[in-house]
């Protein structure tokens, strides 16, 4: 009986014949998170792979995409109905409430990197159990806060060498707003409400806001003359938006103004950002977020004001690839050493143990094959030396290291192998 991996999933391999799945540039792009959140002053926090599900229904809203398709929901043995993470934000809400995070200090500044499940159809980097990067600042409702997290999301993507991307970014105003201009909107496409692609019709009574956000090109002409949610803005929310892209444009972070821009989840308001990449298709959001003001609140926390974002790692990679960014080269050892004989194996394991405690990264042929053999796998793992010992170099304390890419070869005592590696190292 063979087993195959389920639909939509895949596997992270040390090496695959599709690059984005070498564990080598996750492990980098990782390494990349840990240090710009440590720039910044965020810290890592992790979250149960499931919480109840009634925290994403009340969070997220149960007219959005996620709540409505494509949540993994199932009843435990207890009876409970639990669910799958669909996004960061919620369990990490949910976390800083139940542990009285508020308590222990005015600013959180939080971090996570985590798999997230949802179904959907599989298509370029979306995947049924999928990774995201993302951020939460909470206790603060300034304007400087927006920009803090939007510029860490930018900068992050410089870092890695990202090009051609475009920062879109919106004002979607307050709960009143948002009420005002959902009927507007509703009487302007009422009259082309025929015309509307299947999901938009569906979203029409449900989240009419979520229309503005289709990628139907029908829908986007109907929405040409569409009223503007800014019509709808209190006069703090025109200010704070306005002081954003004010700090934007200081810090010398590009943007593009975006009307259409709602974000997919009910718990956002005032600010909103996406930044895509035309690397990607029609589906070509690299990651995005905004403010959630009063989501702690709805969760029954303390009403304090947060901004966030979430980046999928799967897009991060493909977009790197298809950039051609310089990535790591893939990890190999410094020394391959290879046995000749009993005796000499056992000796040789010694001195692998010691180079091994020196953090010094050597392997050992255990195969007992012919030399060749061995000298043909110590290339295909990339070791930079090979070292060949047998009787020979067991009597006279003294070894030959040989540089695979040169030819060069080195005569050495055994008990300066050590200072030799690290000098090279």
């Amino acid at each position: 009986m063979s087993y195959r991996i389920a639909k939509g999933v895949f596997d992270i391999l040390p090496k695959d014949a599709e690059d984005w799945r070498q564990s080598h540039l996750w492990q980098y792009l990782e390494s990349q998170v840990r240090m710009i959140c440590d720039v910044y002053g965020y810290r890592e926090v992790r979250t149960p792979l499931f919480e109840s599900t009634d925290l994403f229904t009340r969070s997220i809203g149960t007219d959005t995409d996620i709540v409505s398709k494509e949540m993994y929901t199932f009843q435990d043995k207890g009876n409970r109905s639990l669910t799958l993470r669909p996004e960061g934000t919620a369990p990490v809400m949910r976390a800083f409430i139940e542990k009285n995070l508020d308590q222990k200090g005015p600013i959180h500044k939080l971090f996570y990197l985590n798999p997230m499940f949802r179904y959907e159809r599989q298509q370029a980097g979306r995947y049924r159990q999928h990774h995201q990067f993302g951020v939460e600042a909470i206790g603060s409702g300034s304007p400087y806060q927006d920009v803090e997290v939007i510029q860490l999301l930018w900068k992050f993507y410089e870092r890695l060498g990202l090009k051609n991307l475009v920062l879109h970014i919106n004002s979607i105003g307050d709960v009143e707003a948002r009420k005002h201009f959902r009927e507007a909107l509703k009487s302007y496409l009422r009259p082309y409400l025929n015309d509307l692609s299947p999901e938009s019709q569906d979203r029409f009574e449900t989240n009419p806001l979520r229309i503005l956000d289709s990628k139907n090109e029908g829908d986007r002409k109907l929405l040409t003359d569409a009223p503007s949610i800014h019509d709808s803005l209190s006069p703090e929310s025109k200010e704070h938006f306005e002081h954003v892209c004010a700090l934007l444009k200081e810090e010398g972070i590009p943007f593009n103004f975006n009307l259409h821009l709602v974000r997919g989840l009910d718990y956002y308001n005032n600010t909103v950002f996406e930044i895509t990449s035309d690397e990607l298709g029609a589906q070509n959001s690299l990651g995005g977020g905004g403010r959630y003001d009063g989501l702690i609140k709805q969760l029954g926390g303390p009403d304090l004001p947060a901004f966030g974002f979430g980046a999928g790692i799967e897009r991060i990679i493909q977009v790197m690839l298809a950039q051609k960014v310089p990535l790591p080269a893939f990890p190999s050892p410094l020394l391959f050493i290879i046995p000749l004989g009993e005796e000499a194996q056992k000796r040789c394991f010694q001195i692998t143990s010691e180079l091994r405690a020196h953090n010094l990264s050597v392997e050992m042929d255990f195969s007992g094959k012919k030399l060749k053999n061995a000298m043909r796998y110590a290339d295909s793992i990339a070791a930079r030396y090979v070292a060949v010992i047998g009787e020979n170099e067991l009597a006279s304390e003294k070894i030959e290291i040989k540089e695979m890419v040169s030819g060069n070869v080195k005569s050495l005592p055994l008990n300066r192998l050590v200072d030799e590696l690290q000098k090279n190292a």
